[in-house]
């Protein structure tokens, strides 16, 4: 398989555009898939130069016993919908929280947006913010997990 490294760009420029996490295409059996971060899972057939490419950088293998995923702690706040989140009410002002810091039932925590429309996620209990998941400006979709409250 030739691979295309202009289309490869092409397409790492469409996701900064759209703010996609993720896009494929393919022209009769060749396809081309580009993802930013996160688990990619594929069902059609794996090529030998995908498997094992000596040119590719391949992770570092680490064998340490895996803490549990944040979304089953009891005090992670998922989102609700998807969008962009925003740490601060408007440009320079200072962030909703910290890690860290202390926060009340109610307070709010981010702001997504979403449709145009900024939409406050509140703390549903009061806790220390001991995980801020998501960065200011990364889009976000139903259920990732944006802050852990203890």
């Amino acid at each position: 398989m030739k691979i295309d490294s202009d289309a490869i760009r092409q397409l790492a420029e469409l996701l900064d555009e759209t703010g996609l996490t993720e896009i494929e295409v393919s022209e009769g059996e060749q396809a081309i898939r580009v993802s930013r971060g996160g688990l990619v899972t594929s069902t059609g057939p794996v090529w030998p130069a995908m498997v094992s490419d000596p040119t590719i950088p391949q992770a570092p293998s680490v064998s340490t016993v895996a803490e549990p995923p944040p979304s089953s702690h009891p005090g992670a706040v998922m989102s609700p919908m998807v969008g962009t989140v925003y740490m601060q009410p408007e440009p320079g002002a200072p962030s909703f929280i910290q890690k860290g810091g202390h926060v009340k039932a109610g307070d709010t925590l981010v702001i997504i947006e979403a449709m145009k429309v900024m939409n406050p996620i509140k703390a549903e209990k009061a806790g220390t913010v001991t995980q801020i998941l998501v960065e200011n400006g990364q889009p976000v979709e139903y259920g990732d997990v944006l802050v852990v409250i203890e």
